[in-house]
Parts: C-alpha cells; sequence; structure tokens
C-alpha cells in the first residue's frame, strides 16, 4: 500500500503534529507514505527531521494552478494506492489534480475542526463529491460535517484522534521528581490543567477555582501547563496576572511548554480540563491514559471521552461554581479519584489506544481501495 498524505498548513498545532505522528505511525507499519507540505513550513522541518519523504507545495489561495500542476505531476509518477488530507482547504487542490491526472484512487479527508461555514453550494458540491470517506474526530464534528458540507452521512466515520497508552501510563516511575520539582508534599493534593494560552480554553475558570479551593484548603497546589502561541502573549500575561497572589504563595505554577508530559500528569493527583468548546480534547484523553481522576466542561469532543459518574466528571462549560463544585467532591473524596482514575485508564485503553485507531484507518484504506478497483 501506497499513501500520498497532505497538510499543506503553514501553522503548528494539533493537526500539523497529528499528521506527522500518522505519518510515522504508517511507516513503521510497513505502509510506504509521502507527504505533501508547505515549503518552509514547520511541518516541513519536522517532517524532513523524522526522513519523511515530503513534497513542499505552494498552496496559499484557494485554487492556484501552479499547485494543482505540481500535485498531478506527483500522482503521475507516483503509482499512490490512496490519497488523505488532514486539511479541507487541501481538497482545492487535490481534487483538481486528481481530474487532470485521471488517478481513480480513494480520497479521504479528516475533518479536525468544526466550521460554521455551510459549504454546499455547486462548487462545494463538485469538490467534496470526489471524497470517498471523511473521518471525523468526534461525535461533534461528525455532525457538523453533516450540517456544514455536502457530505452524506454514510461516508462519515468517527476515528478519534488516539493516545500512546504505554507512553501515558499510570505506572510512570517520575512521579516523585516532578511532584519534587514543584514542591509538592505527599500531604498535598496537586490539580492541572494543560491548554495553550488563548481565550476559549477556560484559564479563567481554573484560576478563580484555584482561589477559592485554596482559600477552602491548605493542602492544595496548582499548575497550568501550556505556553502561548504566536500573538497570545498578551493574553496569557492577563492570566499569569490574575493568578499572581496564589503564584506568590506558591500555589499555582505556571510550568510553560513541558516535553516531558507523561511525568507531569503522574505527578497529578486531579486533571482539570475546562476548555469551552473543544473538537476532542487530546489533553484530556491523555490524562485518562495516565489514570488520572477528571473533571471537564461537558460539551462537544468530551462528550466522546467521559462518561459522566463512570469515568470522570462534568461540570457546565463556562461555570466557575459549577467546576468548582465538580472538583471539591473529587477533592474530598479518595476513593472517588481512585476509582475514576482506573475507569479512565480502562476506557482509553479500550477506545483512545493510538495503535487500535491505526488499525481502524488502515482498515478502511483497504476497503476503500477495493471498492475503487471492483468500481474501475
Amino acid at each position: 500500500m501506497k499513501i500520498l498524505y497532505s497538510c499543506l498548513s503553514q501553522s503548528w498545532g494539533g493537526m500539523e503534529m497529528f499528521t506527522i505522528d500518522a505519518v510515522k505511525r504508517l511507516l513503521k507499519r510497513g505502509i510506504h507514505t509521502e507527504l505533501l507540505c508547505y515549503p518552509g513550513s514547520k511541518i516541513e522541518m519536522k517532517a524532513r527531521e523524522e526522513a519523511i519523504i515530503t513534497h513542499p507545495v505552494k498552496a496559499k489561495g484557494y485554487f492556484e494552478p501552479s499547485a494543482v500542476n505540481k500535485i498531478r505531476k506527483i500522482l503521475s509518477v507516483g503509482n499512490f494506492d490512496l490519497a488523505h488530507t488532514q486539511a479541507s482547504k487541501d481538497l482545492w487542490a487535490i481534487v483538481p489534480a486528481l481530474k487532470i491526472s485521471g488517478e481513480k484512487i480513494p480520497l479521504v479527508l479528516t475533518k479536525q475542526m468544526g466550521s460554521f461555514i455551510v459549504k454546499k453550494d455547486f462548487l462545494h458540491r463538485a469538490l467534496y463529491s470526489r471524497i470517498d470517506e471523511a473521518f471525523a474526530i468526534s461525535g461533534v464534528i461528525a455532525r457538523n460535517l453533516v450540517e456544514t458540507t455536502p457530505i452524506p452521512p454514510e461516508k462519515i466515520k468517527i476515528i478519534h484522534n488516539g493516545v500512546d497508552v504505554e507512553k501515558f501510563t499510570p505506572e510512570n516511575p517520575n512521579r516523585e521528581k516532578v511532584r519534587k520539582e514543584f514542591n509538592v508534599l505527599d500531604s498535598e493534593l496537586f490539580i492541572g490543567m494543560t491548554a495553550r494560552f488563548t481565550p476559549g480554553k477556560g484559564h479563567e475558570e481554573f484560576i478563580y477555582a484555584a482561589e477559592k479551593l485554596s482559600a477552602k484548603y491548605d493542602n492544595i497546589k496548582f499548575v497550568v501547563i501550556g505556553e502561548p502561541s504566536r500573538g497570545e502573549s498578551e493574553y496569557a500575561e492577563k492570566i499569569r496576572a490574575s493568578g499572581e497572589k496564589l503564584t506568590k504563595e506558591k500555589k499555582l505554577f505556571f510550568a510553560g511548554f513541558r516535553g516531558d508530559m507523561p511525568d507531569m500528569l503522574s505527578a497529578l493527583d486531579l486533571f482539570v480540563f475546562p476548555s469551552h468548546a473543544e473538537a476532542f480534547g487530546i489533553a484530556l484523553a491523555e490524562a485518562m491514559a495516565a489514570g488520572k481522576a477528571c473533571a471537564a466542561a461537558g460539551s462537544d469532543g468530551p462528550l466522546d471521552i467521559i462518561d459522566n459518574g463512570k469515568n470522570g466528571l462534568f461540570f457546565e462549560p463556562k461555570n466557575k461554581n459549577d467546576l468548582i463544585e465538580k472538583m471539591e467532591e473529587l477533592i474530598t473524596s479518595p476513593q472517588k479519584r481512585e476509582h475514576f482514575g482506573k475507569a479512565a485508564r480502562e476506557k482509553a485503553v479500550s477506545v483512545f489506544d493510538i495503535e487500535k485507531l491505526t488499525d481502524k484507518a488502515l482498515g478502511r484504506y483497504e476497503e476503500l481501495i477495493e471498492k475503487r478497483r471492483r468500481s474501475h
């Protein structure tokens, strides 16, 4: 099997990271995979570091003849069995290239983010009709595809973003190392969240809850993991300033970017996911894989991840008082934290294991390739 993967984004975030990881996993399975990427982008740099065969294609707008022609040439000589794009904008270059080259291979789209723009006009119908299957990373994204695109529901399959359940494991030996770094005693609870510093991730609610709970309990410390992306530094400073009192008291830490997330999660006693609206919530799935009791905003992507009251608790999005109530329920019950942590790990292993999800994607590839072969 030979796959042409695509992500012509110039940014570097969850979608781009997932693309690199997905290609690496396909290569590890012995699937020959090449990547269309934007020249000079971070995704191209990362792909080259991983020795991935790349094809730089400069496609900024929605229709660029030079990009279409380059992809046409790549398709004509590549002898690919299937094309898979992580970015719907890439369709404007890939679909015409497939048409002009005469290639009949299946085309798969993964939808990582929801859209508020309805794309059911004549041009979009023509474009999206070439898609053989769309992978939605959650139920809310699957519904969004039905609402905003002309893709028929039967062509949409939910394949969640996955977690390396071996890497994020409750048996992590570095729990004490991290707790020592932040001077968290065995008798103290360590509560954290991880997110990029951008509006809508719930930093305000988390810090508000930290202030209220610190005033009530003297055995809790909090940590915010993550850093701002370009253009978000002002917002990050505002968030840091809002927690200044607790920071000075060494009850709240801003840990910045961490390359040791499995270690960080292992050090926590409770994980909070207060994002207002998330397509999936990979950080939440990772925390569950690490066997952590979790409290999360009950909307969108997290609805696929937590089974409320069984392996975690939902609170109303943006509701600070409800967040405090759910956090306190877990703070005051070690038994509930332990029970939810074990159940969370079980859910992550059974549903979000990246190896199982890679198997699922490969199964869909094989079926689509065979279906195309039979029809032509």
